[in-house]
């Protein structure tokens, strides 16, 4: 129902009111005109109530708005008594003194308004003072507060909600800012040191300082090791990228998980045994299917193995475990290397980052995106990849959705 509808519905149900009243009261011929009275003192209030909500701009301040709508009650009541007394349902005295006693309660009326209007005034300017401030840049520093429960209190906590927001937004955004910058400087870095080798092997060519004779080869094999180095680190970084963005196409399918973690490990066992390390697969024997494509997932094997051999000293000994955990398939890839410093544990599967200072993982055998591809690709997965708690090297734990029966 529109307002318009509603007040006219207000003033008809009230001088109807008023008339059956007044006909109880006085007889039933009192009751037209009472009707007739209060209808006529009633309608012109009500344009001018609805003129004023219309026009609520030209009053300016709440303090008159709140002014205004005391004046019309008053005014409503006063052409009403005034009424009255023309029709001589009240003396002339009487009527005197229900103006007086009127206009006293206008003024107290309009004394509390004010109070109300200014208390309520002062909560919008506080928000609005708070909103000022984090349109400057303030985020932190501002809480915005009101001095009741009411609609103005409602704002003020939905504010509070869009800044506290805003903020976690801008520290989101700051700390993309700054993983980008850190593998801008990083990819710049790795980028560098090949290009530079094969820059000084190019211009000692031309100029004649390396001669192309039987050690050619040495000065080639060098600079394909570069050009290797520089393929891998592209290609990973296009794998990175794709994988962030969800530009996949792969199928996923029921897979034997333990017969992929061992086929991974014989393959592997090769490259463990030249550096004397050993290395074994621990598979439960009751290990359901994982809900995965089995390619992907053994790209992470061979990372996570490598790394654990790269970092187990001869003697050592690396294990891949899988096991099942409820909904989950879980594999865990420990080592008996020298471990990964507590410190570091939330960065090892940023791109880049080796530890110790350092952010570039310049070398021959890794492009230094090997653990966050793995991580990106256990995400697809709808998996977790972590480190976690070892007494002794490193555990590097991932889980995987098991498949459907």
């Amino acid at each position: 129902m529109s307002r318009r509808r509603l007040g006219l519905l207000l003033l008809v149900l009230g001088a109807g009111a008023s008339g059956l009243v007044a006909g109880a009261e006085d007889g039933w011929s009192h009751a037209l005109p009472t009707i007739a009275i209060f209808s006529a003192a009633g309608a012109p209030v009500l344009i001018l109530a609805h003129a004023l909500a219309a026009n609520r701009d030209r009053l300016g301040s709440l303090s008159r708005q709140f002014a205004a709508g005391v004046v019309l009650a008053v005014a409503l009541v006063l052409a009403g008594v005034g009424a009255a007394a023309l029709s001589m349902f009240v003396t002339p005295d009487h009527a005197y003194v229900l103006a007086a006693l009127l206009a006293f309660a206008a003024g107290l009326a309009a004394y509390a308004t004010s109070l109300m209007a200014g208390s309520v005034k002062a909560d919008i300017e506080s928000v609005r003072d708070g909103l000022r401030a984090v349109g400057d840049g303030s985020r932190d520093q501002v809480t915005l507060r009101t001095g009741a429960r009411d609609e103005v209190a409602e704002l003020a906590k939905a504010a509070n909600r869009m800044v506290a927001q805003l903020s976690a937004r801008e520290a989101e955004r700051d700390a993309a800012d700054k993983a980008r910058r850190d593998l801008v400087a990083a990819v710049s870095h790795d980028l560098r040191t090949p290009l530079t080798s094969l820059q000084l092997l190019a211009r000692g060519i031309q100029d004649g300082v390396i001669e192309l004779n039987g050690d050619s080869r040495d000065y080639i094999k060098e600079m394909s090791s570069h050009i290797g180095v520089l393929g891998a680190l592209v290609d990973d970084l296009f794998e990175l990228a794709r994988l962030e963005a969800g530009d996949i196409n792969w199928s996923m399918r029921r897979v034997q998980l333990g017969e992929l973690v061992e086929e991974t490990v014989d393959a592997m066992r090769a490259q463990a045994t030249a550096k004397r390390v050993a290395v074994e697969a621990r598979v439960a024997g009751d290990l359901a299917p994982a809900k995965a494509n089995p390619e992907q997932v053994q790209r992470v094997l061979f990372n996570l193995i490598q790394n654990a051999i790269r970092h187990t000293p001869a003697d050592g000994s690396v294990t891949v475990a899988a096991d099942g955990n409820g909904a989950d398939l879980v594999v865990r890839v420990t080592d008996t290397g020298e471990g990964i410093d507590p410190t570091e544990r939330e960065r090892i599967f940023e791109p880049f980052y080796r530890g110790g200072g350092e952010t570039a993982r310049t070398r021959r055998d890794s492009s230094g995106l090997g653990l966050a591809i793995c991580r990106a690709i256990i995400e697809v997965h709808g998996g977790r990849i972590w480190l976690e708690d070892s007494q002794r090297g490193a555990c590097v734990r991932f889980n995987l959705p098991r498949a459907a029966y």
